[in-house]
């Protein structure tokens, strides 16, 4: 009862404070997502249904427009890339892949194979999930591990390595991590701005390619000698591996390369809209290849009857790429839980309190932009410590939003480090589903992981930060940031 209790006094205190009804009505019903989402008193998901149900009955939005925020196509994108990531675990094709990334970079010690195991980690969770990859890698390192069971410092290593490449690689594309969906979805809708692939991964990419070797150096700094390792063998592609694999990077090259600067192939198809913006975007891209998926034949050959549930034998596909059964990975909650914060960050905005929050919040933007980037990724990364980082940043957009548009800050330098940091929750077991599966293993202590994790937070919030603030390009969109969702005097004021 707690939540409900605290929403209805925040209700009061800011309708009492001459906040407007709706504003007042919207930030009663973020308190009581956000306790309900941090003390987990509900499934995430579940609470991602609050917005839909409350906002119509308060008057804060109609139910059309609430329907639009769980049907927005950020949305469409995520299930388009959870259906690809499906597609690739059916047919084993990216247990192959991370195989032949980790005998590329080779065995011959301790710190070569944490590097290649790291790098097939993050290669692959930069397209699909971060605990699909978690899941796959962790077999491949256990039986690498059972050749030298009397190096601690290698299994611990190893396993870490496996839980942070999966969350660092998830920064690096829109659909690696659900906290870059929202922060797409949220500055589309709110400052109408369309964040392509080539947009987010040229400030990612970056970040990725420095943190990932420097965690690599860190929780490698204490491995001594060198092992005689065993590699496992890559085996034969089968026909339906190596089409999933052509059609994930035909749909890669296709997110990448739709529109300028990078390509712009989407302007030869000759439908715009009224706007003359093209009617195709990265949602579009995606169900295709999913549809592709579902319609392509698997190609392999007949093979005897392979049980579903044998963990030796690789998973065979049977008549096609994909087909609906092998959708129950689809994390359908997730997607529940995303249509509730975009329908949250579109409350905040149309009832006022965006603004009046940002109001309040705007004399922290008087800080030297590096230095509020660096406080907001040390608040955010210690904040999904103890928190999911999607229900973090669900909340988080919109106050941030707010906050860039009445101080005249371009909203790029507040918005990607948040969403980035929202990934880097390295210290408890807690804390990301990478950072659970590795714990439960057994191989490792809460102590150490808190150890190792709390100098690579710091070590994380001062490179996104760094990276941040060098690499937005922010003089060409300024304009759009600060005429964006202009509050008006009343809704400045929050007089009702």
């Amino acid at each position: 009862m707690g939540g409900p209790i605290l929403a209805v006094l925040v209700f009061v205190f800011c309708f009492q404070s001459d906040i407007s009804w709706e504003a007042s009505c919207c930030a009663g019903v973020a308190t009581l997502c956000a306790v309900w989402w941090i003390l987990e008193t509900l499934d995430l998901a579940v609470v991602g249904i609050v917005p839909f149900v409350a906002f119509p009955v308060l008057g804060v939005l109609s139910a059309s427009d609430v329907a639009g925020a769980y049907g927005h196509s950020m949305i469409l994108l995520l299930l388009g890339g959870a259906f690809l990531s499906a597609g690739m675990e059916k047919c084993g094709a990216h247990r192959r892949l991370a195989l032949y990334l980790v005998r590329a970079v080779g065995g011959s010690n301790g710190r070569r194979l944490v590097l290649g195991v790291m790098l097939a980690t993050a290669g692959l969770s930069m397209w699909i999930s971060n605990t699909a990859t978690a899941l796959m890698m962790l077999p491949i390192a256990m039986a690498i591990l059972s050749q030298i069971e009397d190096d601690h410092a290698l299994r611990t290593a190893l396993l870490l390595g496996i839980a942070y490449a999966a969350s660092i690689g998830g920064m690096g594309t829109p659909i690696g991590t659900p906290p870059n969906v929202l922060m797409v979805g949220y500055v589309q809708e709110t400052f109408g701005h369309e964040v392509t692939f080539f947009d987010w991964m040229q400030v990612t990419l970056p970040i990725v390619l420095v943190l990932l070797p420097v965690t690599w150096l860190w929780i490698t700094r204490k491995l001594e000698g060198a092992h005689s390792i065993q590699m496992p063998d890559v085996g034969v592609w089968r026909q339906s591996e190596v089409r999933v694999l052509i059609i994930f990077v035909v749909t890669a090259l296709a997110w990448v390369f739709r529109a300028a600067p990078a390509g712009g192939w989407s302007s030869w198809i000759p439908v715009t809209d009224s706007d003359g913006r093209s009617m195709i975007n990265d949602a579009t891209i995606a169900l295709a290849a999913s549809l592709a998926l579902f319609i392509v034949p698997a190609g392999d050959k007949p093979a005897e009857p392979v049980r579903d549930d044998s963990e030796e034998a690789p998973p065979r596909c049977t008549e096609r790429l994909l087909d609906w059964k092998a959708t129950s990975r689809v994390p359908w909650g997730i997607l529940l839980m995303f249509g509730g914060g975009l329908a949250l960050a579109q409350g905040f905005e149309t009832s006022g309190l965006s603004q009046i929050v940002g109001t309040q919040l705007s004399r922290i933007a008087d800080q030297p932009p590096w230095l509020l980037m660096l406080v907001l990724c040390l608040v955010v990364t210690f904040l999904t410590e103890i928190t999911s980082g999607t229900a973090t940043t669900s909340l988080l957009l919109p106050v941030l939003g707010g906050m860039s548009i009445v101080s005249g800050l371009p909203y790029e330098l507040i918005l990607y480090p948040a969403a980035i940091s929202a990934s880097c929750a390295f210290m408890l077991p807690v804390a990301s589903p990478p950072n659970t599966i590795v714990f439960a293993t057994g191989s490792l202590s809460t102590q150490q992981m808190a150890r190792t994790g709390l100098g690579l937070n710091l070590i994380a919030a001062f490179l996104i930060s760094t990276v941040c603030y060098f690499l937005i390009p922010t003089s060409d969109r300024e304009p759009a940031a600060s005429e964006a969702a202009v509050p008006s005097e009343s809704q400045a004021a929050g007089v009702r």
